[in-house]
């Protein structure tokens, strides 16, 4: 992270939170996270230095919060602005530079309930197949968009993990298509078999793109040279892809990568998809965040070992 991205005029009489807020972003593994926690802090610092206030401490965060909750952010726009917080205290008591009672104050602090359950967006199957049938695969970009699509809805794939994908990820495994060693959120690796629809549509791409290493997604050339070190689809292209074949669609008024991801997990729970393999396929550490992509939660009155009869 360059020196002036949290270029924040803090007093001197407090410790260099511009470097030890580097240290906090750097600690942070995935990019999208990166960002976000480089721009909380960013933020937060901008407010803490803006008039002389005492050194940091659990109140002081707690007026942060309110001033968040004042400028009517979402709950999870806070609980994120939080957490970063929380990683800066806990990055300047490893460095000697804030006590650990009061960092255990921070860390403790507890972010913003949220009422309800975000639904999100989610396709069905037939607008799915519409979505999937946007791009105009007589091009080779228009291949490689609808390969991108069929990722993002047969694989489930994080929009960070389909940016990350490199032609050696396709690996047959137990005599099928795959993608090996994925290194998701939390750096879990995991294997995700590929449908054959999706194989077909990366197979279409790589085909006309003449590609057999390096990067899976990339920019369509416009040259008749190719590129010396051919660079990989950024995330926020992704996103352009994603919300460009939606907005043809009209199928939903916003639609992220994310959403594709969701539809993945729907429609293999519609299929009789077994939770725990929905799970694996996700990436989740805890099988309560797969019921809660899903929208359900485990039924105690109408249990499903109630039926074995084995009575």
């Amino acid at each position: 992270m360059s020196d002036n991205a949290l270029a924040v005029a803090v007093p001197a009489r407090y410790p260099d939170w511009r470097s030890v807020a580097s240290l906090a972003v750097d600690a942070v593994s995935s990019a999208h996270s990166k960002r976000a926690y480089q721009k909380a802090l960013q933020d937060f610092l901008a407010w803490y230095s803006a008039e002389a206030r005492p050194p940091l401490s659990r109140a002081i965060v707690q007026q942060y919060r309110s001033v968040l909750e004042s400028a009517g952010l979402a709950p999870p726009s806070i609980n994120l602005r939080l957490s970063a917080i929380r990683k800066l205290a806990a990055e300047a008591t490893e460095n000697g530079l804030l006590d650990r009672s009061v960092a255990q104050g921070i860390l403790s602090l507890k972010g913003v309930r949220q009422s309800g359950a975000r639904a999100g967006n989610w396709l069905t199957r037939e607008q799915a197949r519409d979505l999937l049938a946007q791009p105009e695969i007589e091009t080779t970009e228009g291949k490689r968009d609808r390969a991108i699509l069929a990722v993002l809805l047969g694989c489930a794939l994080r929009r960070s993990e389909l940016a990350a994908l490199a032609c050696g990820h396709i690996q047959q495994r137990d005599g099928r298509w795959v993608f090996v060693d994925l290194v998701g959120k939390g750096k879990k690796i995991r294997t995700v078999p590929i449908p054959p629809f999706v194989k077909v549509a990366i197979d279409a791409w790589t085909a006309a793109a003449g590609l057999s290493e390096g990067p899976l997604f990339r920019r369509v050339r416009r040259r008749k040279y190719p590129e010396k070190t051919p660079a990989a689809l950024s995330e926020r292209m992704i996103w352009h892809i994603v919300t460009k074949y939606a907005r043809q669609t009209g199928i939903v008024d916003q639609l992220a990568p994310h959403d594709l991801r969701r539809t993945c997990a729907k429609l293999c729970r519609e299929s009789g998809g077994d939770l725990e393999q929905i799970q694996f396929l996700l990436g989740h550490a805890s099988i309560q965040t797969t019921e809660r992509y899903l929208g359900s939660r485990q039924n105690l009155k109408e249990a499903v070992n109630d039926r074995l009869g084995l009575d």
